[in-house]
């Protein structure tokens, strides 16, 4: 599907949907984020709606600044999944004992577990790289220091909203293992804390919405925000790939006979800033 063209204050907007379809208060969010001066490019894809401050389903590229509503409060939220050996003709008819047993593995809503997840006894988790990022929680804000503990039990925990663990089918009665979450409540209140810093910023104050604040390349603002969420974008990774270790321990139990292997996890952030540069300009794109 090719896009189309929707004329922005700074940049065009460039819609792989009809404009038409899209309600009235996500076009005008558009249309506000298009104000912003170091704005460099605009997309928006089919699931675009309304949202906190950007819209759901926009891409914008930046020079020189970051928008933290534009990446969203769940920092890193994103979906992993895997395909399973087993088939359709492996399921039981009924699956209330797997999800119950996936329930007591993974704590749902605002449940932690008792004790932080030790990765050392999940089969086949990578472990690599956990101790530095633990290590690294040190420099996050002290705004959120207090919630250290929370933030360990949190880690390999589904959470509420729209965030989901999912036994499905492909196509080839496949047995395929999904779940959608995020950097649970240490990544919301890190986002809301930086979103609240950068509202009281100078430079922010005659946008035409408060929620577009943005923190400017060097600057200590911008060095915070960058350092907490890249960290935040780190914890939801690790969160999803601790959940499904746990998941498919559970698999591995319910399914003996079966013995079931697994291909390697498909993961990725739907919520997230990266670093990338186009047009021999390096940007800050914002995915939500």
């Amino acid at each position: 599907m090719s896009y189309v063209e929707v004329p922005g204050a700074k940049v065009p907007i460039r819609m792989w949907t009809d404009p038409a379809s899209v309600e009235d208060v996500a076009m005008q969010q558009l249309r506000n984020v298009s104000t912003l001066p170091w704005i460099k490019g605009l997309a928006v894809m089919p699931d675009v709606h309304f949202g906190k401050g950007a819209t759901v389903g926009s891409v914008i590229a930046m020079h020189g600044a970051v928008c933290p509503a534009a990446v969203g409060v769940d920092i890193g939220c994103g979906m992993s999944a895997v395909k399973t050996s087993l088939t359709a003709n492996d399921l039981p008819g009924d699956l209330s004992r797997l999800r119950s047993k996936i329930e007591q593995a993974i704590p749902v809503g605002r449940g932690m577990h008792d004790d932080p997840v030790d990765p050392g006894r999940l089969h086949g988790f990578g472990v690599a790289g956990w101790e530095d990022f633990w290590g690294r929680f040190e420099g996050v804000a002290d705004a959120v220091k207090f919630r250290e503990e929370r933030a360990a039990k949190q880690m390999g925990t589904l959470g509420s909203g729209n965030h989901f663990w999912e036994f499905c089918l492909d196509s080839d009665n496949s047995v395929w293992v999904m779940l959608h979450s995020g950097s649970r409540n240490i990544g919301k209140e890190l986002a809301d804390h930086h979103i609240g810093v950068a509202q009281k910023l100078a430079h922010n104050q005659g946008l035409v919405d408060r929620d577009l604040a943005v923190f400017i390349a060097q600057t200590p603002q911008m060095a915070a925000y960058r350092n907490d969420l890249f960290w935040a974008q780190e914890y939801a990774k690790y969160n999803r790939e601790v959940m499904m270790a746990l998941s498919l321990d559970v698999i591995r139990r319910e399914f003996k006979k079966a013995k079931p292997t697994f291909e390697p996890v498909i993961s990725c952030h739907h919520n997230y800033v990266s670093e990338e540069r186009y047009d021999g300009m390096d940007l800050l794109v914002t995915r939500k």
